[in-house]
């Protein structure tokens, strides 16, 4: 629970951090529109209103325009002095001391973090970072068994093969690769149909199928141009991506025990708010279920 909520207060104040300063996009009756407002407003999209198109830049300036207006007429009404908003601004006023200081003990985490610290991990958690085998290739598709056939005997005919290939696929596969010469880039085998991958697998680099590979699409030819062994991502590469799960792990761990500690000292106390009825409820069913059990081994 404790890790769910340090998430969603984080995520709270993520417009917060995004270093905005108060600059004019225009006024409410003389109030400012800024740069942290349409942050708020953009939320958690990830969008950024310099990229957004005209009409959607104007769309969220009226959402803007909108909840100042109501935000200037529920300021009239003097809700400010009524004694639950003092209440609840109180609270806001905790909940944000907690955010922030949450976001402070973050970033000291995150500096003390070394390439020590997120080598060991790596090495630790390598099975994460697994690159699966991969392979290149391309593939005419056509409807008709003949004519797949009469496109192998062209290729073997063919002084280049790979050049003659790419020529056939344009001129007469079916497929939406056909444009692009047939070139389906790398891929997994899981990518594709069983018999394909199967079929691909079993060529050398610079061969081509010699019997079309029939499928739900249709007959195949296919040229391997390459292959990749199965492998691991390098440290660098995931660097970044070990960084923030260490990050989190360290931040998750300094809490629990930061709450733990606190419980020690602290005088806690609850009311019991189970009446007796409900632990009368809660000993039947308990009784119920001993009793299904040993039903059920007998």
């Amino acid at each position: 629970m404790i890790k769910t909520n340090m998430k969603i207060a984080l995520s709270v104040l993520l417009f917060a951090t995004l270093g905005y300063a108060e600059t004019e996009f225009g006024t409410v009756n003389g109030e400012k529109i800024t740069k942290d407002e349409i942050a708020q407003t953009l939320g958690q999209s990830g969008m950024e209103f310099s990229t957004l198109d005209p009409a959607m830049k104007k769309r969220v300036m009226e959402m803007i325009v909108d909840r100042k207006l109501i935000s200037q007429y529920a300021g009239k009404s003097k809700i400010e002095e009524s004694p639950d908003f003092k209440s609840k601004l109180e609270l806001l006023k905790k909940e944000l001391v907690l955010n922030l200081w949450m976001e402070q003990e973050s970033k000291k985490i995150e500096k003390s973090l070394t390439d020590d610290d997120l080598k060991k991990s790596y090495e630790k958690n390598k099975d994460r970072y697994k690159i699966a085998a991969q392979l290149k290739a391309r593939h005419i598709l056509v409807k008709d068994e003949k004519e797949a056939k009469e496109i192998i005997e062209t290729l073997g005919k063919a002084k280049d093969v790979k050049a003659e290939f790419i020529k056939l696929a344009k001129e007469k596969s079916t497929g939406p690769s056909g444009k692009s010469g047939g070139d389906l880039g790398w891929f997994t085998k899981d990518r594709m149909v069983p018999k394909f991958s199967a079929a691909a697998d079993k060529l050398k680099d610079g061969d081509f199928t010699k019997e079309p590979v029939k499928t739900q699409f249709g007959y195949h030819i296919i040229y391997l141009e390459g292959r990749k062994k199965e492998g691991v991502k390098s440290f660098d590469e995931v660097k970044e991506q070990i960084k923030s799960t260490v990050q989190r792990a360290k931040f998750n761990k300094f809490m629990d025990d930061t709450v733990k500690k606190l419980k020690t000292d602290a005088k806690i106390e609850l009311k019991d708010f189970v009446k007796s009825k409900d632990v009368n409820k809660l000993k039947e069913s308990n009784a119920s279920k001993d009793s299904n059990k040993s039903t059920d081994k007998k």
